[in-house]
């Protein structure tokens, strides 16, 4: 009887053990397919082991109690290669830092599924191609930082919908069309938008196409 008791709490245990595994394994997949679109002159990235059961372990990698990954610290890491779409895989992740590295390549439209994202950090890298109008679902995001990149097309107003955003710089890109000014774009210096040689001044709404410059 005491076996039967000591299986079924085993059981009832490993079903809710299960879950939080299966989605730790699927983040430290997604982080080490990260590492394999990376190079790492440095080897930074020396503990990221597959093998492990988590990814709490590796450093520049913050998890949270229930070992969900919230942090991924790789600024000024002498990276380069380019971002992988399975970042977005990452649901609880607040903080995406990888500025000053050498990371090419485009921003993943993926990104905008990391709903808990507080922080995008990707300044002083060579990003190229647009910025995702996907981004305008980080309903939580507070700092959007692209600045230092090569950066082209429109700025999307799809994030002027985001209240929580106080800090937004796409300085020094090769950004087209008018700086937005609805929602939190009003309290954003102009110099957050400084040389984008194709970038108008403030849109007069109904006055301008947001997309001027941009054919």
């Amino acid at each position: 009887m005491a076996s039967l008791r000591s299986l079924a709490l085993a059981l009832a245990l490993t079903a809710l053990v299960a879950p939080l595994m299966a989605s730790a394994n699927s983040e430290g997949d997604a982080l080490y397919a990260l590492r394999r679109s990376l190079v790492d002159r440095d080897n930074v990235l020396q503990s990221w082991d597959p093998t492990l059961v988590n990814p709490c372990t590796w450093f520049h990698i913050t998890c949270n109690q229930d070992n969900r990954v919230t942090r991924v610290d790789l600024g000024n890491s002498n990276l380069s290669g380019h971002l992988v779409p399975e970042l977005g895989k990452l649901e609880h992740l607040q903080y995406l830092e990888l500025y000053k590295n050498n990371i090419k390549g485009k921003i993943p439209s993926e990104l905008g599924n990391l709903k808990n994202l507080l922080s995008l950090d990707l300044y002083n890298n060579n990003i190229s191609g647009s910025i995702p109008p996907t981004l305008g679902k980080l309903k939580s995001l507070v700092f959007l930082r692209l600045n230092d990149n090569q950066l082209t097309g429109r700025i999307p107003r799809e994030l002027a919908s985001i209240p929580s955003l106080k800090v937004v710089d796409v300085s020094n890109n090769n950004l087209c069309g008018t700086i937005p000014t609805s929602g939190p774009f009003e309290h954003i210096p102009l110099n957050n938008f400084e040389n984008n040689p194709r970038l108008e001044g403030p849109e007069l709404q109904g006055l301008a196409s947001y997309d001027t410059n941009c054919s």
